[in-house]
């Protein structure tokens, strides 16, 4: 790209009164004049934050980033957006993730940036980082802040997926307090996010998948110095690509897209994939549904032997080979010429990968499951689609199963009911959680992994069919069905389930249905009535009234798409 195209040179290029404002108050920060004569502007958009902890190494990943930008030519500057802490933040950080999109999107446009590199690590910063940006469409490359070391309890490896272990342990009396206590200080041990593949290590292998990263971002842990050293690398790499004119649009491509949902249920990605992608390509204009998801992943197996869905943790892939090694077992299956964020193919990326540890990672031949990470289901209970992850399943005879339903209205008639011992509920009962969708709870939290009653628990039983409109964390487990759409707060089938109808999952044939009449349905529906959510101001009543549903991605519906970068007006 030539200087006179730099987008910053509509601000630090002027003559007069203005250019004289944007360049004589950065000056106060000590950059010499030569700075603003031509350098392209690279943004760093950072989410560290001490109430995102999964983030609380980004200022030193940042320093790392920087280093990369002045050794190119380039002159980086860093500026925060609203971090999205998903272990902290009430009543879930889903809620925010489109306001943070919102604040990345107009950081970006409202500044003189000619290039970003995105730092992103908890589950929500990726996607409303690459949700923002899509929108502007400036060269963008992405550096994910890796996986934390496993962590080591009693002689034993253990990860966040053992949270939901530990908890059902502790509930059946097999855990004291103190063992308890015991393993939450044994469980998080270094910087990075969680060590297992739950939603934030999804993420960072769908940016990889996209090819908006270098390759081998995914998995190296945070802190591994190689962690800095591609952060270093990439800050050299927007420069180049700034210089080239590398962006967005160009890079996600339905193909990349595709490309991405297939490697997900190659490694047995987060639930959450499904709703951050179909976000991002309702930013970048891709048209994408969830039928291109079943379409993609019927007859791929589980390539990654990972929890939940396997027994090792993201440090173990790194070690094994990381994404690469994947992508080159899938490269027959894939859209092998996507160009990527360095400039190369896909295909050209994975070509020298190596496996060094066939137990972590498996073969198409040999795969550590048949079972695929992802379905989308669809019948009467979710005309616009849900989604199962069989790969999670504790019982694979769940995967065809016809069940009594045991209904809770909200998450707090679940909370006060689920251990009554009076409650009518066996193990060959379904789980009906309803209100906990986009508009609903609302944000649409991660409670559709249902804990079991306490009086199966005391049975041995290990896993139900439990469904809802909400999320599940990609750390969770078992055999759950999430994203009803529409939900429930908007009058969708799912609120009108009643305790004792049946319900029928066929996971093979792809299909969830409630043997309930049509004409039994349409009476139901002349009672019901809307939540009244008591939401009466600010962004919660925004995102209230213009949410979509987890079918389209759960964006507002005035996000969708995007201005690009052009802004005509000056401040002053």
């Amino acid at each position: 790209m030539e200087e006179n195209k730099l987008r910053s040179r509509g601000w630090f290029g002027k003559s007069g009164k203005d250019g004289f404002i944007y360049r004589a108050w950065m000056k106060n920060q000590g950059y010499p004049a030569d700075e603003f004569e031509g350098r392209p502007v690279i943004g760093i958009c950072n989410t560290f934050s001490e109430l995102t902890p999964c983030n609380g190494h980004f200022r030193e990943l940042a320093e790392s980033v920087k280093r990369g930008v002045w050794e190119a030519g380039g002159f980086p500057l860093e500026f925060p957006v609203m971090s999205l802490g998903e272990t902290l933040m009430k009543p879930t950080a889903m809620l925010y993730r489109n306001l943070a999109s919102m604040d990345v999107e107009e950081s970006i446009r409202a500044n003189p940036i000619d290039g970003v590199v995105l730092l992103c690590g908890c589950d929500k910063t990726t996607p409303s980082l690459v949700m923002g940006a899509a929108s502007v469409n400036i060269p963008t490359i992405v550096v994910s802040g890796g996986p934390m070391l496993t962590g080591r309890y009693r002689g034993k490896t253990i990860g966040t997926s053992d949270v939901w272990r530990f908890s059902e342990m502790h509930r059946r009396g097999e855990l004291s307090q103190e063992e308890f206590a015991t393993a939450e200080a044994c469980m998080c041990r270094s910087d990075g996010h969680c060590a297992v593949m739950g939603t934030a290590s999804t993420m960072a292998c769908m940016v990889e998948s996209l090819g908006l990263t270098l390759p081998e971002n995914a998995a190296i842990p945070a802190a591994d110095s190689r962690r800095k050293r591609i952060a270093h690398l990439s800050g050299r790499r927007i420069v180049q690509m700034v210089h080239e004119d590398l962006r967005l649009s160009q890079i996600l491509t339905k193909e990349a897209f595709e490309n991405a949902i297939m490697l997900n249920a190659a490694i047995g990605g987060s639930t959450n994939f499904v709703i951050h992608l179909l976000a991002i390509a309702g930013r970048i204009g891709v048209d994408l549904s969830l039928d291109d998801f079943n379409a993609l992943c019927a007859k791929i197996p589980l390539l990654l032997n990972l929890q939940p869905s396997g027994g090792y943790f993201m440090e173990d892939f790194y070690y094994a080979g990381g994404l690469p090694v994947v992508i080159k077992e899938m490269i027959g299956l894939l859209h092998q010429n996507v160009i990527t964020a360095n400039g190369k193919t896909m295909a050209e990326n994975c070509s020298t990968a190596e496996c060094f540890d066939p137990e972590v990672i498996g073969t198409l031949a040999e795969p550590v499951k048949d079972l695929t990470g992802l379905a989308v289901v669809r019948g009467n209970l979710c005309v616009n689609g849900a989604v199962i992850k069989p790969s999670a399943s504790l019982n694979p005879e769940l995967m065809q199963h016809r069940g009594r339903a045991v209904v809770f209205e909200d998450i707090d008639d679940y909370k006060a009911r689920l251990d009554d011992p009076d409650l009518d509920v066996d193990e060959n009962s379904v789980l009906v959680l309803k209100n906990v969708g986009p508009k609903g709870y609302p944000g649409m939290p991660e409670v559709g992994n249902m804990s079991l009653p306490k009086k199966l628990l005391a049975k041995g039983v290990i896993d139900m069919v439990r469904i809802s409109d909400g999320r599940m964390s990609g750390t969770g487990f078992g055999t759950v069905v999430l994203h009803v759409s529409p939900e429930a707060a908007v009058g969708g089938t799912l609120a009108l389930v009643r305790d004792g109808d049946y319900i029928v999952l066929d996971v093979e044939n792809r299909k969830l249905h409630l043997e309930v009449s049509d004409e039994e349905l349409e009476e139901r529906s002349k009672s019901w009535k809307p939540l009244d959510m008591g939401y009466n101001r600010g962004y919660v009543k925004l995102h209230i009234d213009h949410v979509m549903q987890a079918h389209e991605g759960a964006d507002l519906d005035f996000l969708k798409g995007g201005s690009g970068d052009k802004v005509t007006r000056d401040s002053h």
